[in-house]
């Protein structure tokens, strides 16, 4: 199967984008094919510089790398395969030949009509009581257009460069019938669809000319995009038709909506793969996270690599309805992908941050057990260099930490505490985590204090942070000698 992927660079990549992407990438490896990014930058006015290189960025950022078509080598765009070119600004020339042989058929036709002419069809219209005017074949009768102008006044027009564009001629009375791999049956009658513009006034091509020749010049036979472009496809397949061409199959992928089932929005969330990226999410969490947003796996498994959900993804099980972006699910995702790595990667990962901002990290001989006890609690990277700085520097004894209401423990009751464990831990030499868990456990039973009575005062002391691992796990990791003088510190 060759897909494509072609976004238009007037931006940042978008999410949504990012997912129609991953969709498209998962059939093309799925069938041994072939996935393909193409620029589609025909509106010149939006496009924006930078653009093109923060989407391949973030395709390889995400394990999206195009297999042809516009792609990243060293650091610059470039374009590689034998359909090219992929970017569609350098394609003019095809499309007018195109549009142009759509006028020879009668499939086409050249428009005059100025602004002033359009804005009086749409008033006259909607006083007539058609609340959604255009120009088809119920008006284009009335209008300026190589069907209704003499011969010779229509080519004089051309001769002198008067302004027009080329426009489809969409048949009377026509149905048009196709198959969505994710709708099913959907069908749409010709009087619905409009004389759409083929090539503006400026000689550029729209969005519906340049898609359909590129998908048919770059042999692609599966069209997944967003929903948006639904009530668009009736005249992609006419053109396909018209140019006696067989048309892809197109899957239709549900919106991106916020939790009030709005389409999603800055307002209310990023938009921006690379803000999730700036964010420090991991590539597999937010691969995951899109991945199914729309897509029922069809059991309760949630964590897929990519190998796994080449495997297992379908257009089939993609929903129809929008997907809600809950950005709690996604932090879900990013905890479970920090637990899913190896102890020992995890703990490679983490090193560098945190040896740069205490170099010791580097040589510690104990880093990978002390990484150990926060892999569980740690959402990003960059978190790691607080939630280990007890290792590296002398935490402050805080009166308000050490002090806890949650655990009826005020500031006389939390001495007595300290001074215990002092006198009760000094003997004490089995200093690993079971045993310490164990004596400290027979303790608190022993002088009838709550677990957290004696425990919460110690982990504050020993690590000076509200939340951190243990008790017992931060004491065997620090070892005696440091916990000892911690706690007499803090008396």
């Amino acid at each position: 199967m060759r897909t494509r992927f072609a976004p238009s660079p007037t931006g940042m990549l978008h999410i949504g984008g990012l997912r129609t992407a991953l969709y498209a990438y998962l059939i093309a490896k799925q069938t041994d094919g072939t996935f393909i990014l193409r620029i589609e930058d025909t509106d010149q006015v939006r496009t924006i510089d930078g653009a093109v290189e923060n989407i391949l960025r973030t395709l390889h950022w995400a394990g999206l790398d195009p297999d042809e078509g516009v792609m990243m080598r060293d650091g610059l765009p470039t374009e590689e395969g034998a359909h090219g070119p992929y970017t569609q600004s350098q394609r003019f020339e095809i499309y007018t030949a195109h549009a142009k042989e759509l006028i020879e058929k009668g499939h086409a036709y050249y428009a005059f009509d100025t602004k002033e002419d359009l804005d009086h069809m749409r008033e006259a219209e909607s006083a007539a009581g058609n609340a959604a005017p255009k120009y088809d074949s119920s008006v284009r009768m009335r209008m300026k257009n190589s069907l209704t102008l003499p011969e010779a006044e229509w080519k004089q027009k051309l001769e002198d460069n008067e302004p027009h564009v080329i426009r489809m001629l969409i048949p009377e009375g026509n149905v048009i019938r196709f198959q969505d791999e994710i709708r099913g049956k959907i069908e749409f009658k010709g009087m619905e669809v409009d004389d759409q513009i083929l090539i503006k006034s400026d000689g550029f091509p729209t969005y519906h000319l340049a898609n359909v020749v590129d998908d048919h010049l770059m042999d692609i036979n599966m069209v997944i995009r967003g929903e948006e472009w639904l009530s668009s496809t009736p005249k992609h397949l006419l053109l396909f038709e018209y140019f006696g061409w067989p048309a892809p199959r197109y899957a239709h992928v549900p919106l991106l909506l916020n939790a009030d089932r709005s389409k999603l929005s800055k307002r209310q969330n990023d938009v921006a793969a690379e803000d999730y990226i700036d964010k420090g999410y991991l590539p597999e969490t937010l691969i995951n996270f899109l991945v199914l947003l729309g897509w029922n796996p069809g059991d309760t498994k949630e964590l897929f690599t990519m190998e796994e959900l080449v495997e297992t993804f379908s257009l089939e099980r993609v929903q129809k309805g929008g997907a809600v972006f809950d950005p709690e699910r996604l932090n879900w995702f990013q905890g479970q992908w920090m637990r899913n790595f190896s102890p020992e990667d995890f703990a490679a990962r983490i090193q560098p941050l945190v040896a740069e901002v205490y170099p010791e990290a580097s040589s510690d001989p104990q880093f990978a057990q002390r990484a150990g006890l926060i892999q569980d609690r740690i959402t990003f990277f960059p978190e790691a260099p607080e939630m280990l700085s007890y290792y590296y520097s002398e935490p402050k004894a805080d009166m308000e930490l050490i002090a806890s209401k949650k655990q009826k423990l005020d500031a006389k009751l939390a001495k007595e505490v300290i001074e215990l464990l002092i006198e009760k831990l000094e003997p004490f030499n089995d200093w690993n985590e079971d045993a310490l868990k164990e004596f400290l456990f027979a303790l608190a039973d022993e002088k009838e204090l709550k677990k957290g009575q004696l425990l919460w005062p110690l982990r504050a002391i020993l690590t000076g942070l509200p939340f951190s691992p243990g008790a017992f796990e931060v004491a065997a990791a620090l070892g005696k000698e440091k916990t000892m003088q911690r706690l007499k510190k803090a008396v």
